[in-house]
């Protein structure tokens, strides 16, 4: 069953040992990103800080970090059953005669789970305050010590594209400024800056309405990361991911709706021509994102639950969090991926590249040129495009294992032959980069060579023990005691 709010996904990871209260004062001013950080490195459980100093509202944090929270989060043995759920659904085809259609009628049932559903009241109206309420009363935290203020970090902030009405989630960090206002992070490629821009050129209004949902189910906060093509709803992604629909509720001020579970909203807009210094920030890279401007967020109108939970997450010097949240993107997005790419046999992004740094592929190579082709598509692919260093592999290389990936590749290639370069568009966040959103990016041609790509040499085979002598030496050993 969905889980029907925040609190109830608390409940589960409290059950699985996968949560660990504390119940004394601990700062949000660094202290509790230290605490994060710690536990996400060893291995640790999820927090619910209690009391933050200063604060009535508990937070939660690393509710996401790790392989077995993520599970617990989207309600799968395994993220290839979600996988396999993409999969089933792309692979629909009108079926022929009525035995076949009726067996379809299961599925087609299963799709109406999936759009969302609006309802007049929810939670998150509980409290309803349009005066005498500050975002100084959320215990924001301050993550690093040179971040420029304290930043919400886990919203999921909604948006109207302005010529065809269609919803947009997204997560972007937001520095709080002060009582009611925050810096709005839209980076140059996000959906949110992109109807920002629309607005602008129409010259037709002068704000732009946002609400922003701070907590709500697993799957719902999970959606608004998601790296979907313009337009397609992330509430009816979030609805096939918990097999029920979000629950929306029309927001006070606006006409924008949000999870009706959630734990906060913040109604309000962004004034078009307004920007703010933002930043830095330490972000995902391992390192400070410096100051820009960026337009600000002015809230009119906050809402939230009695006892609301304020969740966040931290980033910094992998692993953190948000590995394992894109580690969980990249399982359940291989099958969209193939769609495309049917040769790609699978993909895999280490933490240590920080998602947009270093994509390994390995794929079914079937003619010359064939590795080049894959990683200029990819490039192509919606948030893919920002990837730095593609290395594409044969299929019979396991790319969750880098060192086989790091072996193989090394010997492959010919440097000069098999490396090459491009210039597009860079995340915003990339600061080595020649300008800002815009620089190279390298990729690695580490399949085996044909001649048919002007290779004449024999290329050696792999060494691998006879199978008959690996069975006798594995009865041998045990005899041996070893």
């Amino acid at each position: 069953m969905a889980y029907a709010d925040l609190r109830e996904f608390v409940r589960t990871l409290e059950k699985a040992g996968e949560l660990k209260r504390i119940p004394f004062e601990v700062d949000p001013y660094l202290e509790i990103t230290e605490f994060a950080d710690r536990a996400v490195k060893t291995g640790g459980p999820a927090l619910l800080f209690e009391k933050p100093k200063g604060y009535a509202a508990p937070v939660l944090i690393n509710a996401f970090a790790s392989h077995k929270r993520m599970r617990l989060a989207l309600e799968c043995e395994s993220l290839d059953d979600i996988a396999g759920r993409i999969s089933e659904m792309l692979e629909m085809r009108m079926p022929q005669g009525l035995i076949n259609k009726l067996k379809m009628l299961p599925k087609l049932a299963d799709m109406a789970n999936f759009f969302p559903k609006i309802v007049d009241r929810g939670p998150c109206k509980e409290v309803i305050r349009k005066d005498n309420f500050s975002l100084k009363e959320l215990p924001v935290l301050h993550c690093w010590p040179q971040d420029g203020g304290p930043f919400i970090t886990l919203p999921m902030v909604f948006s109207r594209n302005p010529e065809t009405g269609k919803r947009n989630c997204g997560m972007y960090r937001m520095q709080v400024y002060d009582e009611r206002s925050t810096g709005m992070h839209w980076q140059t490629h996000k959906q949110g800056a992109e109807h920002y821009r629309r607005l602008m050129r129409e010259g037709k209004t002068k704000r732009m309405p946002v609400s922003v949902a701070i907590g709500a189910d697993p799957a719902t906060m999970y959606s608004a990361i998601l790296p979907l093509p313009p337009d397609l709803d992330e509430m009816m992604i979030a609805g096939f991911l918990r097999n029920k629909p979000v629950e929306m509720v029309r927001c006070e001020t606006n006409d924008l709706e949000v999870p009706a579970n959630a734990e906060f909203v913040l109604e309000g807009y962004v004034e078009l021509g307004e920007t703010r210094t933002e930043g830095p920030f330490g972000d995902h890279t391992g390192f400070y994102s410096l100051e820009d401007p960026y337009p600000v967020f002015h809230v009119e109108c906050m809402t939230h639950r009695k006892d609301p939970i304020y969740p966040t997450t931290i980033v910094g010097p992998p692993p953190m969090e948000d590995f394992f949240m894109g580690k969980a993107i990249e399982r359940v997005f291989l099958p969209l991926m193939r769609l495309q790419l049917p040769e790609v046999r699978d993909m895999s992004m280490p933490a240590e590249g920080v998602f947009h740094n270093l994509m390994l592929i390995s794929i079914r190579k079937s003619y010359p040129g064939h590795a080049r082709k894959v990683m200029h598509s990819i490039w192509g692919l919606g948030q893919a495009m920002f990837s730095k260093v593609i290395v594409v592999v044969d299929e019979d290389v396991d790319v969750q294992n880098y060192s086989e990936v790091a072996w193989r590749a090394l010997n492959n290639i010919d440097p000069q032959r098999d490396i090459e370069f491009a210039l597009g568009p860079v995340d915003s966040l990339d600061h080595a980069s020649r300008l800002p959103d815009f620089g190279s990016k390298m990729g690695i041609d580490a399949t085996r060579k044909w001649p048919q790509e002007g290779f004449t040499r024999r290329w050696p085979d792999v060494i691998r023990m006879d199978p008959a002598v690996v069975q006798r030496v594995s009865d041998l050993w045990k005899k041996a005691g070893l």
